[in-house]
């Protein structure tokens, strides 16, 4: 019982720190996108004379790394909660059906709330809303 004990705190410390240094490598490149978007760097890669199609490559490259930025941000908001759940010792359970989730899914995506049932069972009914929205 205690290399079982042993063995699953070592677990639980391995996904700790996977978890954390994933943290830490969103926190990195979201301060590159934000010292980049400071700096004004989008502006510095078009030539002095802009014309509208230079401002359009402006406008998006800054919409990209704003996107970048939100998604950066949901991603620590995830890893964040994965990191309480490992601390309650509710961490890899789905958080639909309540069953285990897949040590192999959880390597590939740490911060995984659901089983790849039920995240396929999601996907598939925003796929369904999605038409739907389109088509109504």
């Amino acid at each position: 019982m205690a290399a079982t004990k042993t063995s699953e705190e070592e677990r639980k410390a391995t996904l700790r720190r996977a978890l954390i240094n994933r943290r830490e490598e969103i926190v990195k490149e979201a301060k590159v996108e934000i010292s980049k978007y400071i700096r004004g760097e989008t502006k510095q890669l078009v030539d002095t004379a802009l014309d509208d199609g230079d401002w359009s490559i402006i406008d998006l490259s800054e919409d990209i790394s704003l996107k970048q930025l939100s998604t950066h941000r949901e991603t620590l908001i995830k890893i964040d909660e994965a990191i309480r759940k490992l601390n309650e010792g509710t961490y890899g359970k789905c958080e639909d059906c309540g069953e285990e989730i897949s040590e192999e899914r959880l390597r590939v995506l740490p911060f995984a709330i659901y089983c790849r049932d039920c995240q396929e069972k999601k996907e598939q009914i925003e796929e369904m809303d999605r038409r739907e929205g389109i088509a109504g």
